[in-house]
């Protein structure tokens, strides 16, 4: 089943470091609670704002520190989910469900997450073994 990362775009306010209160945090906890339910959700978390956050940028060999905050709060992410679902369109339909995330207007973006046979013979058998052999590290540090 493909799986989809769901973007909260931030806004003014999650960039200063509103938090919800706790009727908001009840609304969210409520749709969250479906999600689970449903079998749709594997994770969600909010993001602290990006005064906390630095990027790295990519220059051939070069690597450069930008430390946050950052300028242009429309391309920044306030927080994420990683949902299970059989098509966009019904990654839609969750997103329509849900509270609005923030106090203003907001945008949330929904984008696929790329599968192992996205990659075609790119991703080529010891690659994928590789892959797999990760991921069952990842899952088994995260039980303890």
């Amino acid at each position: 089943m493909p799986r989809f990362m769901i973007l909260v775009k931030a806004t003014a306010d999650s960039e200063a470091g509103v938090l919800p209160t706790e009727a908001e945090f009840a609304a969210m906890g409520a749709f969250n609670e479906e999600l689970v339910k449903a079998g749709v959700m594997e994770a969600g978390e909010g993001l602290h704002p990006s005064s906390k956050g630095a990027r790295v940028h990519f220059a051939g060999k070069e690597r450069r520190v930008i430390d946050g905050p950052f300028a242009e709060t429309k391309e920044l992410v306030a927080g994420f989910w990683i949902w299970k679902c059989a098509s966009l369109a019904e990654a839609i339909e969750w997103v329509k469900k849900c509270p609005n995330p923030m106090r203003t207007e907001s945008d949330i973006e929904i984008r696929q997450i790329y599968a192992a046979e996205d990659f075609g013979d790119a991703l080529t058998p010891e690659l994928r073994e590789q892959e797999e052999r990760l991921r069952a590290e990842v899952d088994k540090q995260q039980k303890r």
